[in-house]
């Protein structure tokens, strides 16, 4: 009942402490979860792409990772929501958990050097907590029998939770499609390898209330994000208009039931 249609794509209208509780009770309960938290980016890629919106649709829970996803299950749907659910933040809300509870996690996607670099720092901030396993992105599509292996590895590690650090969409439909092939969790967490990391700096408070966060790190990266922002921004606004004002009639596909055969890992 918390899912919302947001141009089509169904968020959920959640906080940190339920979506935290969803995910812990998964992995104590030893069943498939997706998670994913999308911005406006995450949302945009569901809107120009069916079949990707309808793979997000079958999501167990899509956080409102951005300010703009806030407002508009707000304005839409009148959420009542007073703060965003922001992927790295989520992470350490769940991770603390985690390891209160003893639960082991395993780390996959990015890069080898994010990785020696995040395992530190996550163990600095969490004592207690138990990494399984980690697995780097290998930058390319899956080969025949590759997700199965994948998912073994998983298992036999102990894990009771994935964290999916491979980017938008790649990490939604890598989720997605590994789902079936696990009994715990899996969280698609976006940047927050890098932020825990150390290498990519937060905005201020300030710009993250504001909603401004895609400013900054536009600055950051701006060879490789400028179109992300600078088109696709416009296009979300010009569409939540035009929901709100009944001019356009979002849809939302029904989720997706098809394991996609070609991915990345």
């Amino acid at each position: 009942m918390t899912k919302k249609n947001v141009l089509g794509v169904l968020v959920d209208a959640t906080t940190y402490a339920e979506a935290t509780e969803q995910v812990v009770a998964a992995a104590q309960e030893r069943r498939p979860l997706a998670l994913t938290a999308l911005a406006v980016h995450g949302v945009m890629t569901g809107v120009l792409d069916p079949a990707h919106n309808a793979r997000l649709n079958s999501f167990d829970v899509v956080t409102p990772d951005g300010q703009p996803v806030r407002w508009a299950l707000n304005l839409l749907h009148g959420a009542g929501l007073s703060d965003r659910v922001y992927g790295p933040t989520l992470t350490l809300h769940v991770l603390s958990r985690f390891a209160d509870e003893g639960l082991p996690v395993y780390l996959y996607g990015s890069t080898d050097e994010t990785l020696a670099r995040l395992i530190p720092a996550l163990e600095r901030m969490f004592p207690a907590l138990k990494i399984a396993g980690v697995e780097a992105s290998k930058f390319r599509g899956v080969q025949p029998g590759e997700d199965r292996d994948i998912a073994e590895r998983i298992k036999a590690s102990g894990a009771r939770l994935v964290l999916v650090g491979l980017g938008c969409p790649r990490q939604e439909i890598f989720t997605y499609a590994m789902r079936p092939l696990l009994d715990m969790p899996m969280m698609a967490v976006g940047a927050a390898f890098d932020y825990h990391a150390g290498l990519l700096r937060q905005p201020p408070p300030w710009m993250q209330r504001a909603g401004l966060e895609w400013f900054w790190r536009l600055g950051l990266e701006p060879k490789r994000l400028w179109r992300r922002y600078v088109i696709l921004n416009p296009a979300y606004l010009g569409r939540l208009f035009a929901q709100k004002t009944g001019l356009w009639k979002a849809r939302p596909p029904a989720p997706a039931t098809e394991r996609p055969t070609g991915f990345a890992v």
